[in-house]
């Protein structure tokens, strides 16, 4: 799992199409600091349906900078 605590701005070379996944948010506080935590559970054609694929944790600070770069580009 990783902890994200900021986010560095890129612009993509190359801009490709993606599948669709099934995606979780969970609120978790761990040693006293706080995280929303978002877990992806990859392809239909998987070889085990709804296991985790991936698991980010942003911090709050990760979690503003993630929601002010989202109100810029929506």
């Amino acid at each position: 799992m990783a902890v994200i605590r900021e986010f560095e701005p890129k612009d993509l070379d190359r801009i490709a199409t993606h599948s669709e996944v099934k995606a979780t948010v969970s609120l978790v506080e761990c040693d006293g600091e706080k995280f929303v935590q978002i877990d992806t559970y990859g392809s239909k054609d998987r070889a085990i349906p709804d296991k985790i694929s991936q698991s980010v944790r942003l911090t709050k600070s990760a979690f503003e900078q993630l929601s002010q770069y989202a109100a810029k580009h929506f």
